[in-house]
C-alpha cells in the first residue's frame, strides 16, 4: 500500500517551476528571439535548422535521461543540471557572433526540453489520483504568469531602459533561475529504491531508445497516444517555437509591440485554459479534454490563415483567445493522459518518449515551414494551413486511445 502523501509545499514548488520555464519558453523562444531575428533580417530557416538540430539531440537524450532517473530513483538532481544548462546558455545569447548565438540557443533548447522530461515525471510525487488533473492544470495556469513576467521584463529592458536584446536575454535567464530554485529546495520526492546494476550509459543511447520503444509497443494505448502527440505537437511546438511571432510580424504587418500585445492576450487565455483544462480533465477525463482543445487549435489556425488571406486584423486577434485557451488546456490534459497510460515502473522512460515525440515534431514542423516558405515559396498561409492538417491527424489518432484508469500488475508498478 502506498503510504506516501504529497506535501502542500511540494505541490506549490512544482507549480512554480512551470512559471520559471515558461519565462524561457515564451519570453525567449516565443517572442524576443524571433523579434531579434526580424530586426537582423535573418531567414526563418535559420531558426528551423537550430530547432531541428536541438530536437535530434533531445530525441535520444530524453528517453535516456528518463530511464536514468527511473534507475536511480531520484529526479531532482537531473532537473537541476538540465535547468542550469538552459539558464547558462540563455545568458550568452547575442553576446557574440550570430553563429555563437544560434549555438547557445540550440544548447539551451536541449537543456530546457530534457529538463521538462524530469519535471513532468515528478507529477505523481506532488499529487494524488484525485488531484492530478487539477494540479497539472494549475501548473500550466500559474506557469503562464511566467509569460507575463517575461513580457514585462522585455518591456523594461527594451522599451524603457533601452538596453537591447543581449541584456534582455540575460535578464530572462536570471528570471528563469530565480523561479526554479524553490523546486530544488522544497519538492519532496516519493521514496524509490535504486535499481540494481549500472545505470543506462551514454554509449548505449540508441539501444536504450530502441528498447524503450519496444516496451511502449507492449502498451497499445501509450503507443497510440505517442503517435497522436507527435502529430499535434508538430503544429503546436512550431507555432510557439517562434514561427507565430514571425507570421504576425512578417505576414500580417504587426509591429513588435502589437505582436507582444497579441501574445499577452494569448497568455491570459492560456492561463484560463490551463486552469479550465485541469478542471475539465478531472471531471470529463484528460483524453476527452485534450481532443476538445485540439478542435480549438484547428479553429485558431483557420483564423490565422483567414487573416493572412483577407488582411483582416480582426481575424488575427481571434488567434489569441482561441489558440491561447487551447494551448493551456492541451498541456494541462496531455501530460495526465501520458500518466494514465504509462506503467509506473517505466514512468520516467515513457515521459522521455513523450518528450522525444514532441522534439521530433519540432524537427519536422519547422522544416515543413521552411520548405514551404523559403524553398517552395508557397507563402506562410500555406505553411500555417499545413500545421492545421497535422492537428487534425493527431485528433483522429487519439480516437484509438483508452485513458481510463487501470490496475497495474505488481511488476509494472
Amino acid at each position: 500500500m502506498d503510504r506516501f502523501t504529497p506535501t502542500a509545499s511540494s505541490m506549490r514548488a512544482w507549480v512554480v517551476y512551470d512559471l520559471a520555464n515558461t519565462i524561457f519558453a515564451l519570453g525567449v523562444i516565443g517572442l524576443y528571439f524571433p523579434a531579434w531575428m526580424a530586426e537582423n533580417d535573418i531567414a526563418d530557416s535559420r531558426l528551423a535548422l537550430v530547432e531541428a538540430l536541438a530536437g535530434v539531440t533531445v530525441i535520444f537524450a530524453a528517453p535516456w535521461i528518463g530511464a536514468r532517473t527511473d534507475h536511480s530513483g531520484r529526479r531532482l538532481p537531473s532537473l537541476a543540471w538540465t535547468t542550469g544548462i538552459a539558464v547558462a546558455m540563455t545568458l550568452v545569447l547575442d553576446l557574440g557572433s550570430q553563429a555563437l548565438t544560434f549555438l547557445a540557443l540550440a544548447i539551451a533548447l536541449i537543456g530546457f526540453n530534457t529538463g521538462s522530461v524530469v519535471y513532468d515525471a515528478l507529477l505523481p510525487d506532488v499529487s494524488t489520483d484525485e488531484t492530478r488533473g487539477w494540479i497539472s492544470g494549475l501548473g500550466v495556469g500559474v506557469g503562464y504568469l511566467g509569460s507575463f513576467i517575461g513580457l514585462g521584463l522585455g518591456v523594461l529592458t527594451l522599451d524603457i531602459l533601452e538596453w537591447g536584446y543581449a541584456a534582455t536575454f540575460r535578464v530572462l535567464g536570471v528570471g528563469f533561475l530565480i523561479f526554479a530554485i524553490p523546486t530544488f529546495l522544497l519538492v519532496r520526492e516519493r521514496p524509490r529504491s535504486p535499481r540494481p546494476g549500472p545505470p543506462p550509459s551514454a554509449r548505449s543511447l540508441v539501444t536504450e531508445v530502441a528498447e524503450a520503444w519496444r516496451r511502449a509497443a507492449r502498451y497499445p494505448d501509450a503507443f497510440q497516444f505517442l503517435i497522436g502527440r507527435f502529430l499535434y505537437t508538430d503544429a503546436i511546438n512550431t507555432l510557439i517555437g517562434g514561427f507565430l511571432t514571425i507570421f504576425v510580424i512578417e505576414e500580417l504587418g504587426m509591429s513588435v509591440a502589437e505582436s507582444r500585445n497579441l501574445l499577452g492576450g494569448a497568455i491570459l487565455a492560456a492561463m484560463l485554459g490551463g486552469l479550465g483544462g485541469g478542471r475539465l480533465a478531472q471531471r470529463h477525463g484528460p483524453l476527452r479534454t485534450l481532443r476538445w482543445m485540439l478542435v480549438g487549435w484547428m479553429v485558431a489556425i483557420g483564423f490565422g490563415v483567414g487573416a493572412a488571406l483577407t488582411g483582416s486584423l480582426a481575424l488575427a486577434w481571434m488567434i489569441a483567445p482561441l489558440g491561447g485557451f487551447a494551448l493551456g488546456g492541451t498541456w494541462a490534459a496531455d501530460r495526465v493522459v501520458m500518466l494514465r497510460v504509462s506503467p509506473p515502473r517505466h514512468l520516467g522512460e515513457f515521459y522521455g518518449l513523450y518528450a522525444m515525440v514532441g522534439r521530433f515534431a519540432t524537427i519536422l514542423g519547422p522544416l515543413i515551414w521552411a520548405i514551404t516558405v523559403d524553398l517552395l515559396h508557397l507563402g506562410r498561409p500555406v505553411a500555417m494551413a499545413a500545421l492545421g492538417v497535422f492537428v487534425l491527424a493527431g485528433w483522429l489518432r487519439l480516437a484509438r486511445v483508452d485513458d481510463r484508469p487501470r490496475a497495474w500488475s505488481a511488476d509494472e508498478s
